[in-house]
């Protein structure tokens, strides 16, 4: 059966498709473990009323190419928060966890606030017709300014850069992708973009947290790299979340050097 999904839903579990298969190796990509974390404990604990503001995930160990479980316990809930954690079992042993906070939506302070201006480049066009067993669509934008290059090289190079991302199909078969899921999926990119550099990517990342001050609104999901701070092989990266409205939130990545990213598996 073809599908464009990344999960086929099993039960209490999820079997992830070839699709799913991540850059380092025969495991699932951190940024659909993140998704299906995010999409687990947005169908399980999320509210209309509260805003997810905060996800953390905690990648343990690498995930195999087959069955994963998913528990989600609320840890905490008040009157203007909403505390929530999930795990990840493969085997009956823990591989990834995630923690997300939920705030209550309210009245917006009217006073302006300084922030880092964010210059994106313009959405990139759909392919027509798009590609048969593509889930998310990647431009990648390095030196070469406002023209996206194919996979991951345009980020081989010391100097800034930024992603579009388009998603064409679900993270889980025959569920609507929320929002919250698609900003979930999305987060984990920072860790690529930021770490990348003149020699690839020799930084894996060992978890990443995603803030949102509100929920994408628009097809088109972005990043732009902020900062990169490595040292002794320990690197931490800081990217702007963007819809085609503007910024949306941050995306932080921490990492370790690790020289076996194979880039005939980019991500996407």
């Amino acid at each position: 059966m073809t599908t464009r999904a990344y999960f086929l839903p099993d039960r209490d579990g999820f079997v992830p498709t070839a699709l799913a298969r991540g850059p380092w190796g025969g495991t699932i990509s951190g940024n659909y473990v993140g998704g299906l974390l995010g999409h687990v404990i947005d169908r399980d604990t999320g509210d209309p009323e509260l805003q997810p503001a905060r996800l953390t995930v905690d990648l343990m160990r690498p995930v195999a190419m087959a069955p994963v479980q998913v528990q989600t316990s609320v840890v905490r809930s008040g009157r203007r928060l909403k505390l929530v954690e999930a795990s990840m079992t493969q085997s009956g042993t823990v591989v990834a966890r995630a923690s997300a906070l939920m705030l209550r939506r309210g009245e917006q302070p009217p006073g302006p606030r300084w922030s880092t201006p964010v210059r994106m480049p313009p959405v990139p066009p759909l392919p027509d017709p798009p590609p048969k067993r593509a889930v998310l669509m990647v431009w990648s934008y390095g030196n070469n300014g406002d023209t996206p290059a194919p996979g991951l090289d345009a980020w081989r190079y010391d100097g800034p850069k930024r992603i579009w991302t388009c998603d064409l199909g679900p993270l889980v078969a025959g569920t609507e992708q929320s929002a919250f899921t698609r900003a979930a999926v999305v987060g984990e990119m920072a860790s690529s973009l930021t770490h990348f550099g003149v020699d690839g990517l020799p930084f894996i990342n060992a978890d990443y947290t995603l803030t949102l001050s509100r929920l994408p609104e628009t097809p088109y999901l972005g990043l732009a790299a902020l900062t990169h701070f490595s040292h002794a092989g320990v690197a931490t990266g800081t990217a702007v979340v963007v819809d085609e409205l503007g910024p949306i939130g941050t995306a932080t990545a921490t990492a370790v050097a690790n020289p076996g990213f194979d880039p005939a598996h980019p991500i996407g």
